[in-house]
């Protein structure tokens, strides 16, 4: 197939072998598909021009200001910070009586992060109340 298709075509650089499929057409010019053709040899006066780069705009501000405000949301003690993440809102519902002050807190403000210190985080994750009161 590659000698069926090969063709010899001239560009600036001189002769080049190169692959060329043809479908003659009747009344019409042919069709042709042609690859190769092109130098490979290294073009010393060539300028690279590189796209500048797009800026992103992220869509989640709200919690960059939270992270970087450094204060819990349960205790208000200001210092480094955790994110406590659950997976969907709806692990929050029913609303209960007894629920947690950290997943009224969630419910309420309908997101699924809480930024929280380090003590609180632990107290999360045990079960242990997260009240400032009780700590």
């Amino acid at each position: 197939m590659a000698t069926k298709h090969k063709a010899r075509t001239d560009t600036a650089n001189g002769p080049r072998t190169c692959f060329e499929a043809r479908i003659e057409r009747d009344g019409r010019k042919p069709l042709v598909a042609r690859f190769g053709g092109i130098p490979l040899q290294r073009q010393r006066s060539a300028k690279i021009i590189d796209r500048r780069p797009t800026r992103v705009d992220y869509p989640h501000k709200e919690l960059i200001t939270r992270l970087l405000a450094d204060t819990c949301e349960i205790c208000q003690q200001a210092g480094e910070v955790q994110v406590h993440h659950i997976r969907k809102l709806k692990d929050l519902q029913p609303p209960d009586p007894h629920q947690p002050r950290w997943a009224k807190i969630m419910a309420n403000r309908r997101r699924k992060t809480l930024v929280v210190c380090a003590a609180c985080h632990d107290h999360i994750h045990t079960g242990n109340p997260t009240d400032p009161l009780t700590q």
